[in-house]
């Protein structure tokens, strides 16, 4: 069965974003983007794959990519309405109406929506954000891949939007890199 996997960047307090969904704040990591651009090239958007030598890359871990709407409406507002024209897109939205074949839009249930993807056959699927879309998929993820940056924000978007239910993780990997970014792997506590 294929996992869904929430993999994301955050501060270190865990914000996701800025209180207006500002992003630009997270330093570039040369380091850490070149051995995730190896591992997970197709997490890096369309427009932007040719600046990383990254045209013909196969997707090696995801074939789908999952986002909220707030997640989505970056790239629309910039005239992108296919981030990840490599992958299968889905957003959920029970307002957004778009015109582009590559992208589906989805009112309905996320979490029935998601269990329905992870019985397909393919590779694993792409949680790519969205606080309030990742706390109503939180029973379905399988794996958290978080990019933490040595950044203070203080407010913002966090990583999860949900009520207050503890839930105890297992590290499965850690990396750091020379500016002090780490990419922790996390999976449910048996």
């Amino acid at each position: 069965m294929r996992k869904l996997i929430y993999y994301v960047a955050t501060t270190i307090d865990g914000f996701i974003a800025g209180p207006a969904g500002e992003f630009d704040f997270f330093p570039l990591d040369f380091d850490m983007l070149t051995a995730l651009n190896a591992e997970q090239p197709e997490t890096v958007p369309t427009h932007l794959r040719a600046r990383f030598g990254l045209t013909d890359a196969p997707n090696l871990r995801f074939d789908t990519v999952v986002m909220g709407r707030g997640t989505y409406e970056p790239a629309l507002s910039e005239g992108i309405t296919s981030p990840y024209a490599h992958l299968r897109q889905y957003v959920f939205s029970r307002t957004l109406t778009i015109e582009d074949p590559q992208v589906e839009i989805i009112s309905s249930d996320p979490l029935a929506f998601v269990r329905e993807l992870k019985q397909q056959e393919g590779l694993d699927i792409w949680l790519c954000g969205g606080a309030k879309l990742a706390g109503l998929l939180l029973p379905e993820i399988d794996e958290l891949m978080i990019k933490r940056y040595p950044v203070l924000a203080g407010t913002g978007i966090p990583l999860f939007e949900r009520p207050f239910e503890p839930l105890p993780l297992t590290i499965v990997d850690t990396r750091t890199f020379p500016t002090g970014a780490t990419v922790t792997t996390y999976r449910k506590a048996a």
